[in-house]
């Protein structure tokens, strides 16, 4: 396990604070932003408050990364706020880096939330000592259209507010969707997304329990890291189970084979005690299977390792989707098919 500081859970009636970290989507699309804000705070009984550039337009903020970082050191600062909340993704989180301070987040440890771009912030609070959660964002996510799906309103429930001991990771039995809203739609009468039929877990390989805490993220934004001092030491990914997924750009399955080489010539797929897959975003589930061949043949034809690998999840640019604690150790169990929390996922609220 590594040694990170658990944030208290939430409860009603706390301040959480919205930041735009890369794409300035709330300037774009302030109803989208405004949906999730609304469901949010009426689900969880919580106040969104949005920092000073969060709803700034977008081309502004893509031209001062430092306002957008100057906004997080803010809400992690700020005594009254007792959760970070991204609003939505985009591509360029990476540029934040030279303006933030990682003192200031290991001093005032608080929940953080997000995916997909929001992996480099997630790897800020890693770097800094603090357990992070890889989870909806207020735009996608909160914000889905004909409201919250109930698998991930009881994920955030069991993580964030209420944490359950011992909680296993639900398989979703209802409808699903990997396909992108149009947010220049009103709100007011836009159809819901179009829905998938349930589908299965693929376990592709691996035997017994396997035990390790989690890390990882979006592909796309763990492909820019090596080489920054946010990538995680070797020591950080000794026993680690690997949790990826991948953007709704599609990136092509020889992409994440060309990744898992990378991990090997870095030292850090045999590290590894698992690896787990999101639902491949901006996919059709006919398509599914060529990541699958592709993980396979990266792990187990290329480097001959027979590491547990479980595909087809309900995490990242999917919906609905888990909430997963960076760092938290976590059960694998190949012949019963679960995947278990195995310690709480924030400290209980006083």
């Amino acid at each position: 396990m590594l040694p990170l500081q658990i944030p208290r859970a939430l409860r009603a009636g706390d301040r959480l604070a919205a930041v735009s970290l890369s794409w300035g989507g709330p300037g774009v699309f302030p109803h989208q932003y405004e949906l999730g804000k609304r469901q949010l705070e009426a689900e969880f009984g919580v106040e969104l408050v949005a920092m000073p550039n969060a709803l700034r337009d977008a081309d502004w903020l893509a031209q001062n990364p430092a306002a957008r970082a100057d906004d997080l050191m803010q809400a992690f600062a700020d005594a009254n706020i007792h959760g970070i909340v991204s609003t939505i993704g985009g591509d360029d989180s990476i540029r934040l880096l030279p303006h933030l301070d990682l003192d200031v987040v290991r001093q005032n440890p608080k929940i953080f939330l997000g995916y997909s771009d929001t992996t480099v912030s997630h790897l800020v609070c890693l770097k800094a000592g603090l357990r992070s959660y890889y989870g909806p964002s207020i735009m996608a996510g909160f914000g889905e259209r004909g409201g919250l799906l109930p698998l991930m309103v009881d994920s955030v429930r069991a993580t964030l507010f209420e944490p359950e001991p011992n909680w296993t990771l639900p398989a979703n039995t209802g409808a699903w969707s990997t396909d992108v809203v149009d947010w220049a739609i009103p709100v007011e009468g836009s159809p819901t997304r179009p829905r998938e039929q349930p589908t299965q877990w693929h376990w592709l390989q691996g035997d017994g329990r396997v035990h390790g805490h989690l890390l990882g993220g979006c592909m796309d934004s763990l492909n820019e890291l090596p080489g920054t001092p946010l990538w995680p030491t070797l020591e950080h990914w000794q026993d680690a189970v690997l949790f990826m997924e991948t953007s709704e750009e599609a990136p092509p399955p020889g992409q994440l084979l060309r990744f898992i080489r990378a991990l090997d010539a870095m030292g850090v797929l045999r590290r590894l005690k698992a690896i787990l897959l999101g639902r491949p975003g901006g996919c059709r589930p006919e398509q599914f299977a060529d990541y699958d061949a592709a993980l396979l043949r990266g792990v187990r034809d290329e480097a001959g390792l027979d590491l547990p690998l479980v595909t087809h999840l309900d995490f990242g640019h999917t919906d609905p989707m888990w909430v997963l604690p960076m760092g938290a150790e976590i059960e694998i169990d190949c012949n019963a098919q679960t995947l278990r929390l195995c310690e709480l996922a924030t400290r209980p609220s006083d």
